[in-house]
């Protein structure tokens, strides 16, 4: 006991009161209740140059090498976080940090910094110095010529009072500095964070078109992992696998149930990249086993050699295809004929006439010329016409049909009158004088050699262009427009119109037209390179080749006026007979009608402006609408007609618009829109 209270005693002097007098010497600096009162405290203390040197254990670097800490900020939504979505540390920050600076590389991404003390450039530091130094400064004595600063000593002889007030203009000084300071540090970076800001909403448009632009990525990198898979299952050492083949299968199969029928990332399932991701891995195994890339290279060429004799093969089924769509006659038209024929014959005679005959052969109106066996379709042309004419009396329609539809057609307009215009339908079986004898083309569309190539399956393959296999070049309505003078000998002009045409402005202008002594007016076709004589012609053959000129350009049938008074005097018709004779063996042309006309109305075809006839509405998708609308006659040629399920769905309500869905004969026979 007697020791114990010394050894306490000595305890308490050596390590206690030490404790206690640093902690009450410390508390003197901390009791402060603001950053500034501490400042000002420290700004009170005086040492010798000595002295602060010797205090000053840590090197002082220059104001212009010192670094300002770097803070990272992480968006929310990112799975390295720092802070939870709560707003609080992760328990183990430091793992998600380092994976951060993996992802958000300080040196290049600087979207994610931010300034932690400053927050501001080098380049602003001058004006954003520290608080504390400015005060340090400023309460210094002038600065010595060798740039050492001199503190002001303790034992001053200044008063308590000028003490007093010296340190409250101190404070103020310093609080308007730091209030300064802190309102242009929050500026800067609001200025900084909106800039970046900006940065990030200017990016993200890039990014929305690059997904517009490529809506398929998904699909494109499925469809690439079968190919990749099909080439594994056709190598040797990926086939002595079969844990890998089987799983392989399996992993096809998931792929292209999750493909389906998408053609956009839009339309595949939910687990589709989950489907992506399995079958990468199991490519990445199939890497592995095989690595001689080689065999991959020659599996690869076997497959594309593969695809483009396919991809041959599948062009030619479709040319053959869309062919057989466009001759095939859908049922609704199919039915309309029948119904209508039926009616008509129900009919006494003095119903079966149209009114206004008399005004047939007036050449002072103004007369048009169809050739056609579709009821529907010339239903359209002359509606259309008659919708957009300013004076309808005056406007006279001949219509040729074949002998299976003369009853409906007569039916449909005697039902359906067009107005005040004049409708006369006639019978080719009528025209006697048209025969054998007399039309070469008759004559050789009745020869064993062309129904030989019309009908025998084997010389299919033969001819590369289907176009001209189409059996409506065996029907002499498709040639009777070389024969106009003698169908209608009274008149002086006509306009010819195909039945696969719809009217959008008045005709009646054509009629005043100078044709300078020409036959034919047309629209030229010459903008592109294929609508050209030597697209059309045989220039092998010394016949065309002497005679015309490859480069010349071509012009459109389905709207033309004829000048049936020059036409006889240069007697057209024989010309047209004249190359049909020497066609016989079909070495100069194919079949069809544009070749023969483009050969028989040779340097006697007017140019009209193009705004009279658009063309292209059954076979190109990409048609002006502009150009459309501006047109007086737009032409559905081409195999996608307008009655057809195959035509172009944007062209069809030009067309459309003219057809009365509720007329009693369609809804009978269910042809609607």
């Amino acid at each position: 006991m007697g020791l114990r209270k010394p050894v306490l005693f000595l305890l308490f002097v050596t390590v206690l009161a030490p404790i206690v007098l640093y902690t009450d010497r410390l508390g003197s600096f901390t009791i402060s209740s603001s950053r500034s009162e501490f400042i000002e405290n420290f700004s009170t203390l005086t040492f010798s140059s000595e002295t602060r040197q010797q205090l000053n254990v840590l090197p002082q670097e220059p104001h212009n090498k010192l670094k300002e800490p770097i803070g990272l900020v992480f968006a929310n939504n990112s799975s390295n976080s720092v802070l939870s979505s709560d707003g609080l540390a992760e328990e183990h920050p430091v793992k998600h940090l380092d994976s951060a600076l993996e992802e958000f590389p300080l040196a290049d991404s600087r979207e994610h910094k931010t300034r932690v003390l400053s927050m501001t450039d080098e380049g602003n530091r001058s004006e954003m110095e520290n608080p504390i130094k400015q005060v340090t400064d400023g309460s210094q004595a002038k600065n010595g010529s060798d740039g050492s600063q001199k503190f002001e000593s303790t034992g001053d002889t200044k008063t308590q009072e000028e003490r007093g007030k010296r340190e409250n203009e101190e404070k103020s000084k310093l609080s308007e500095q730091m209030s300064n300071d802190s309102s242009e540090n929050m500026e800067n970076v609001n200025k900084q964070r909106s800039a970046k800001t900006s940065a990030h909403v200017k990016a993200k448009p890039k990014q929305q078109i690059d997904q517009t632009v490529m809506p398929d990525v998904r699909v494109r990198q499925l469809k690439d992992q079968l190919i990749r898979a099909r080439v594994y299952l056709g190598l040797s050492a990926t086939r002595n696998n079969p844990d890998f083949i089987k799983e392989l299968r399996l992993r096809m199969k998931e792929i292209q149930r999750a493909l389906g029928d998408a053609t956009k990332d839009s339309q595949l399932s939910r687990n589709a990249y989950d489907k992506l991701k399995a079958m990468e891995q199991v490519l990445a195994k199939g890497k592995q086993i095989q690595d001689d890339c080689a065999a991959i290279v020659k599996k690869l060429r076997a497959i594309l050699h593969s695809t483009e004799e396919q991809l041959k093969a599948y062009k030619k089924q479709t040319m053959f295809l869309t062919q057989l769509a466009a001759k095939t006659l859908p049922k609704g038209l199919h039915c309309l004929p029948l119904r209508l024929s039926t009616e008509y014959y129900s009919l006494n005679s003095s119903q079966q006439q149209f009114p206004n005959q008399e005004k047939l052969e007036d050449a002072m109106l103004y007369h048009y010329a169809i050739f056609s066996d579709n009821i529907l379709a010339t239903a359209v042309v002359v509606n259309s016409t008659i919708s957009n004419a300013k004076e309808p009396e005056n406007h006279v329609f001949h219509i040729v049909t074949d002998r299976l539809n003369y009853a409906a057609m007569r039916m449909w307009f005697l039902a359906n009158p067009p107005g005040k215009a004049t409708i006369q339908v006639e019978n080719i079986e009528d025209f006697t004088w048209l025969n054998s004898s007399y039309s070469p083309v008759l004559k050789q569309l009745g020869s064993p050699s062309m129904i030989d190539y019309y009908f025998k399956n084997h010389h299919s393959n033969s001819d590369s262009n289907l176009k001209f296999r189409n059996p409506k070049y065996l029907s002499i309505l498709n040639h009777l427009r070389f024969y106009l003078p003698e169908i209608f000998p009274n008149l002086s002009k006509l306009l010819f119109l195909d039945d696969d045409i719809v009217v959008q402005k008045d005709l009646t202008g054509l009629w005043s037209l100078d044709l300078k002594g020409k036959v034919n007016g047309a629209v030229e076709t010459c903008g592109e390179s294929f609508h050209r004589f030597d697209h059309y012609l045989n220039f092998s053959n010394p016949l065309i080749s002497k005679n015309f000129d490859p480069h010349a350009c071509g012009w459109a049938y389905g709207m033309n006026i004829f000048d049936l008074d020059e036409w006889k005097k240069q007697n057209i018709t024989e010309v047209y007979h004249t190359w049909q004779k020497l066609n016989q063996d079909r070495q100069l042309w194919k079949l069809g009608t544009l070749p023969p006309g483009l050969i028989t109305f040779w340097n006697r075809t007017f140019a009209l402006d193009r705004s009279w006839h658009a063309l292209g509405l059954g076979y190109n998708p990409n048609i002006n609408l502009e150009e459309i609308e501006q047109a007086a006659v737009i032409h559905y040629n081409g195999n996608m007609k307008p009655w057809l399920e195959i035509g172009l769905p944007q062209y069809r309500n030009y067309w459309a618009k003219f057809v009365n869905y509720d007329e009693v004969y369609l809804r009978e026979c269910n042809i609607n829109s």
